[in-house]
């Protein structure tokens, strides 16, 4: 019976081996070189396919952010949008003013007006169903701010790592790792919630610092202009609620509607921790203490009685409200002395100038309502693709889509 051997399978042997060679393949001793047959293949070139990293997000509901924060502009193209939403640029600027800078004393003074441009994917005022193409230009740039950091790292900055990995980084405005970049997902995140029929709370938009307590709101301005006037920065927590969402949004194992709303939020510029739920005072629970228990409501609905899973079980939403909190580190770039090294690795101290955000957690607002949205819709999406291609079980499911025009409703 003849032996059949891939000849890659011996390219490579240790040449210690006590061996025949066929050609340029090396072959045991305890082979016979008569009951071998070597199959050849033509020599191809290995073709090598490199696809664009990290600045995609979604399956279904695809948006890919693009720009520098001191380059021509910055923006986002929305793949998979469905046809014929009612979209204008007026629907994302709402949005954008709520992130742009300069719009108080507690933000960057940097002076942009973010006014965004739709060039492809609507006509006559409806989308088309093609790739939807938003741009914001750059017109307020200080490019010379940024020399000190041409030469030197900035202290918890992207600069060193952008370095580590690349070898090269924009050094105007930290480029990627600016907040600049998530205009595009501001933008995104505004058809997201126009397809979700969401509406943010008015609250949150009474006071500079977007908190809806205008006690703690106070005490927040005041913490911010303390630091903000000693060249220094803070931190802070966002808190998402999400109420009115169907059920079965969200996959087992790793798809997992919390794993996606982690991911999402904690892709934005300087966050550090994020929990739904819970959290992490769950931990002190006994699992009678911290089981939400089922029962049955007036209008015949599975409910439960409290809601420490916060709204999400076995990564699939349960209709309860969904809450989570995204902590927000003090921004990086401050105007006070620090130790740092060159790139040429050698100690030396930094003042950063330009001008920065002494807490970025009221610009950050806009920014996570942004994120779930674009995390639920494209979830909603998948749930069409996989569940509802069939009658829905209606012992058991729901249908996706409100008899009220507002099917959910979020807010910070």
């Amino acid at each position: 019976m003849a032996l059949f051997v891939p000849a890659k399978q011996f390219l490579g042997a240790p040449s210690d081996i006590g061996s025949s060679r066929i050609g340029s393949v090396q072959l045991p001793s305890n082979l016979s070189s008569s009951n071998i047959h070597i199959i050849s293949r033509p020599s191809h070139p290995k073709r090598l396919e490199i696809q664009a990293a990290g600045s995609t997000y979604g399956n279904y509901f695809r948006v890919t952010t693009f720009g520098e924060s001191h380059g021509g502009g910055v923006g986002c193209i929305i793949d998979g949008c469905p046809p014929r939403l009612p979209l204008s640029e007026s629907d994302m600027q709402v949005d954008l003013d709520r992130r742009r800078p300069g719009q108080s004393r507690i933000t960057t003074p940097r002076k942009e007006t973010d006014t965004c441009k739709i060039s492809s994917g609507t006509a006559d005022g409806l989308t088309t169903g093609s790739p939807i193409k938003v741009e914001v230009p750059n017109t307020d740039q200080r490019g010379n701010d940024y020399s000190e950091m041409s030469l030197a790292y900035r202290p918890s900055h992207a600069d060193a790592t952008y370095d580590f990995k690349y070898g090269v980084r924009s050094v105007q405005g930290g480029g990627r790792s600016s907040a600049r970049e998530t205009i595009g997902r501001v933008a995104a995140g505004a058809v997201a919630k126009k397809i979700l029929k969401l509406y943010s709370g008015t609250q949150i938009e009474s006071n500079i610092a977007r908190c809806p307590d205008p006690e703690y709101a106070e005490k927040m301005i005041a913490a911010i202009d303390a630091v903000r006037v000693r060249g220094d920065s803070v931190g802070g927590v966002v808190t998402c609620i999400v109420r009115n969402l169907p059920r079965g949004l969200g996959t087992p194992v790793f798809d997992k509607l919390e794993a996606e709303l982690a991911k999402a939020c904690m892709s934005l510029p300087a966050t550090k921790g994020f929990e739904f739920g819970s959290g992490f005072a769950g931990t002190f629970m006994t699992g009678s203490e911290h089981n939400d228990e089922f029962y049955m409501d007036e209008q015949g609905r599975i409910r439960t009685r409290s809601n420490r899973s916060g709204g999400i079980q076995g990564g699939i939403s349960n209709g309860e409200v969904i809450n989570m909190r995204i902590a927000f580190k003090p921004t990086s770039t401050i105007s006070r002395k620090q130790q740092t090294v060159t790139r040429d690795k050698h100690d030396t101290e930094l003042i950063a100038r330009g001008r920065h955000d002494p807490c970025v957690v009221p610009r950050a607002v806009p920014m996570v309502e942004a994120m779930v949205a674009l995390v639920l819709v494209d979830q909603l999406m998948a749930q069409y693709a996989q569940c509802m291609m069939f009658p829905i079980n209606p012992e058991l499911q729901e249908p996706l889509k409100s008899s009220t025009p507002e099917s959910a409703e979020l807010t910070l």
